[in-house]
C-alpha cells in the first residue's frame, strides 16, 4: 500500500491559524499518513524585502506544529535549497514508488498553476488538491470551473476539492497589526504570537510583501 503524502508549500510569514485550519482540514480529508508544511526559499510568484529571515519563518512553522498529535512535520528542504523555490522541484525529490503525493493550494494559486514552472512536470507528480478557505463566489466558482476542465484536458490533471470553513486571516493583516504594536492574540498560535514580540518580528513592516 502507498504512503499518503500531503505537502503544504508557502511563505508562512507568518504562519496564522487559517494556515493551521488549512493544514489540518486538508491531513483529515485526504486521509493522509504524513503532511508536510514547506516553508520557501524565495517564492516564485511574491516579491520579499531584504530583512525577511526564512529561517524565522521556518522557526515559527516548527513552533506551531510542535505537539500535534497527527503526521505533520515542518521541512527545510526548499530553505536549504536556496534560490527560488519552484514546486516541481520539491514534488521531484519527494517523489518515490511507494508514495501517493498531494498538494495542497488555495485559489490564487490553483487558478494560476498552468504559469508555474514545469506545470506538465507539477501535475504528473501530484493530485493537486483544491481548498476553498473564502466564502463562495459566482464568479470565482466560474473561473474554477473553466481551469480545473483546462487542467484535466491540458494535463491529465488529479484535482481533489476540499470545502473548508471560512477563516478571514491574513499574514498581511498579522504583519501590520505586530508593526503597529497591537495583540495579534488568535490570529496566530501562542507560541508564534511569542516568537513574534520576543524577536520583535515585523517592526519595520518587513518581511512578505503582498
Amino acid at each position: 500500500m502507498k504512503i499518503k503524502l500531503g505537502i503544504f508549500g508557502g511563505t508562512f510569514a507568518p504562519i496564522h491559524n487559517g494556515h493551521m485550519n488549512a493544514a489540518i482540514v486538508f491531513y483529515d480529508r485526504m486521509a493522509l499518513d504524513r503532511l508536510i508544511i514547506m516553508p520557501t526559499f524565495i517564492p516564485p510568484h511574491k516579491k520579499i524585502s531584504a530583512d525577511d529571515d526564512p529561517e524565522k519563518r521556518l522557526e515559527m512553522c516548527r513552533l506551531a506544529f510542535r505537539g500535534e498529535k497527527r503526521n505533520i512535520t515542518v521541512s527545510d528542504y526548499e530553505i536549504g535549497q536556496g534560490g527560488k523555490s519552484y514546486t516541481y522541484l520539491t514534488l521531484r525529490h519527494y517523489s518515490a514508488p511507494d508514495c501517493d503525493i498531494t498538494f495542497l493550494v488555495g485559489t490564487d494559486m490553483f487558478l494560476s498553476l498552468d504559469s508555474w514552472k514545469e506545470p506538465a512536470e507539477i501535475f504528473s507528480l501530484a493530485r493537486i488538491a483544491l481548498i476553498r478557505r473564502e466564502a463562495a463566489d459566482c464568479g470565482i466558482e466560474a473561473m474554477i470551473a473553466e481551469a480545473k476542465e483546462k487542467y484535466r484536458t491540458d494535463y491529465h490533471a488529479d484535482i481533489a476539492d476540499i470545502k473548508c470553513p471560512a477563516v478571514d486571516i491574513s499574514s498581511t493583516e498579522v504583519r501590520t497589526l505586530a508593526a503597529e504594536g497591537r495583540d495579534i492574540s488568535g490570529l496566530v498560535p501562542d507560541s508564534v504570537r511569542d516568537y513574534i514580540i520576543e524577536n520583535r518580528l515585523y517592526s519595520g513592516r518587513g518581511g512578505i510583501k503582498q
